[in-house]
C-alpha cells in the first residue's frame, strides 16, 4: 500500500461536525442517566420492596396488608407519620414506634425526656413523644407512643410494637401478613 500524499489524508471537514458531536455526546449522557435511574430503582425495590402496600381483603374478608421481605431478610415498607411519607422497617423487638431526631424535628413532634434505653447499639438517651396517626397500607393507629433517638442514623423508623400490638402478624415464608385483631 502506498503512503498518501501529504495533504490527501483525512480532513477536518470528514469528521463529524460540532453539532454532530454534541448530539453524540448528548446520547452518552442521556443513555447513562437513563442506565443509572433503572439501576437505582432497581436496587431501592431490593431494599424497600414494598413501596406502596395496599390494603386488601382475605379469603374469610379480613382487612390486610402483605409485605414481602427485602434481599437483606427485612420487612421494610413505606408509610406515614401524621401524613408525611416515611419508610417503616418492623421491628417486633422494639416497644416503641422509633424516629431518629431530624425525622422528629420535621414532623415537629412534642418530646418529653423519656431516659435512657437499651438498643442494639448499646444504651442510649431516649425522648418521648405521640405520634396523631400512624398508617402502613390503610392500616391506621391513632395516638401511637414512640421514641425519638438522637444517635439513631437515617430517616427510617423502627416500626415498632406500640404500632404492631394493634395487629395480627402472620409470617408465611417471605411474606407478613397485618391484620387489625378481631374485634379491634
Amino acid at each position: 500500500m502506498d503512503p498518501l500524499p501529504p495533504g490527501d489524508g483525512p480532513s477536518r471537514d470528514d469528521f463529524p461536525s460540532r453539532v454532530g458531536r454534541a448530539m453524540l455526546f448528548g446520547a452518552w449522557i442521556a443513555g447513562l442517566a437513563l442506565l443509572f435511574m433503572l439501576f437505582n430503582q432497581l436496587f431501592e425495590r431490593q431494599e424497600n420492596p414494598n413501596p406502596s402496600p395496599v390494603l386488601t381483603r382475605s379469603v374469610e374478608g379480613a382487612p390486610q396488608v402483605v409485605l414481602e421481605r427485602n434481599r437483606a431478610g427485612h420487612f421494610v415498607a413505606s408509610g406515614a407519620i401524621n401524613g408525611m411519607p416515611v419508610r417503616f422497617l418492623v421491628d417486633t423487638g422494639a416497644t416503641d414506634v422509633a424516629l431518629p431526631l431530624p425525622l422528629a424535628r420535621r414532623l415537629d413532634l412534642q418530646m418529653r425526656p423519656g431516659g435512657m434505653s437499651v438498643t442494639a447499639n448499646g444504651t442510649v438517651r431516649t425522648w418521648l413523644t405521640r405520634l396523631d396517626r400512624v398508617e402502613l397500607g390503610g392500616l391506621v393507629a391513632e395516638n401511637v407512643r414512640a421514641s425519638v433517638l438522637p444517635s439513631m442514623p437515617g430517616d427510617d423508623v423502627l416500626l415498632g410494637m406500640s404500632y404492631l400490638r394493634h395487629l395480627e402478624m402472620i409470617q408465611r415464608g417471605d411474606r407478613l401478613i397485618l391484620r387489625p385483631h378481631l374485634g379491634d
